[in-house]
């Protein structure tokens, strides 16, 4: 994104305002929610913990090979929605997902689903690095070995490389594959943890707020690694920054109280939203 939207989107703290009213029962996502072949689609999403509902009425698709960005003030369900993707939700005993969430067509949430399998598709990095209590080696290679991926070391080393070359990370640990993942720096950790996801191949890759415990250093590494991996993954981003979103998506997706306000390009989002909720967002006044 160039350097006009993402100036836009500065925030100015001492413009607090009382956000515009917003009636539950009678919401409709603006702007362009829905596109021609999504890879991607959800219609009429909820989710529920117990009684609680934390998603509402969702409709959304996501395109094939973008960057989509999750916006939206804390405990807006930003997190929730994208977990609705990979069925990470299934982890937790009183969630409960209703509606269509499809891949290519397919019911994500089918029982008869292989949920493993799902996860392998669907990789899934999150807002603090978890590499494995492994070597870089063992990490890279963990999902290779658990599907099956190769048929011996050779093959297996040349995915290990390759992950870690698309990763930016192989000159910077090529000697010492076999030291723990966990003593890496923390921006290393995570572009590890991308490395571990995009090693068994999958097709999506969901971000849960990937830099928000790294310097702005290594920010700008992760960034630049979303815009290189986008030309091959579909790449959907949860981030409170909102110059973030700026640099990283073609279309941004706003979220207020659980409900998605509004989806556009992103220059649109930034530059001349369509909702009210939305530019008192961008611009400060709530969040």
């Amino acid at each position: 994104m160039n350097k006009e939207i993402e100036s836009s989107v500065s925030v100015d703290k001492s413009e607090q305002s009382v956000s515009a009213e917003f009636v539950a029962d009678s919401y409709t996502t603006v702007g362009e929610p829905l596109l021609d072949d999504p890879k991607i689609s959800i219609r009429n999403g909820n989710v529920f913990y117990a009684e609680k509902q934390a998603i509402f009425d969702v409709n959304l698709d996501i395109g094939k090979q973008q960057v989509i960005s999750m916006i939206g003030p804390s405990g807006c369900g930003k997190s929730t929605f994208i977990r609705c993707l990979n069925r990470m939700n299934d982890t937790i005993d009183i969630c409960r997902v209703e509606g269509e969430f499809r891949m290519d067509g397919e019911d994500i949430h089918d029982s008869k689903l292989d949920v493993v399998e799902l996860r392998a598709r669907v990789g899934m990095v999150f807002q603090k690095p978890n590499p494995f209590p492994k070597s870089i080696y063992e990490n890279v290679a963990y999902g290779a070995r658990i599907h099956g991926l190769t048929d011996n070391r050779v093959q297996l080393d040349e995915l290990v490389e390759q992950s870690l070359i698309r990763c930016g990370l192989w000159n910077e640990v090529k000697d010492r594959l076999d030291e723990p993942g966990t003593g890496l720096s923390g921006g290393q950790q995570q572009r590890l943890c991308i490395a571990r996801a995009i090693a068994v191949d999958p097709q999506v890759i969901l971000m849960d707020e990937p830099c928000s415990a790294l310097d702005p250093i290594a920010t700008a590494t992760i960034e630049e690694l979303i815009n290189e991996l986008s030309e091959s993954f579909t790449i959907c981003i949860v981030t409170h920054s909102m110059q973030q979103a700026a640099r990283v998506s073609t279309r941004t997706a706003y979220f207020h109280l659980g409900k998605l306000i509004e989806v556009n390009d992103t220059a649109k989002v930034f530059t001349n939203p369509e909702h009210q909720l939305t530019e008192e967002y961008i611009t400060g006044r709530i969040g």
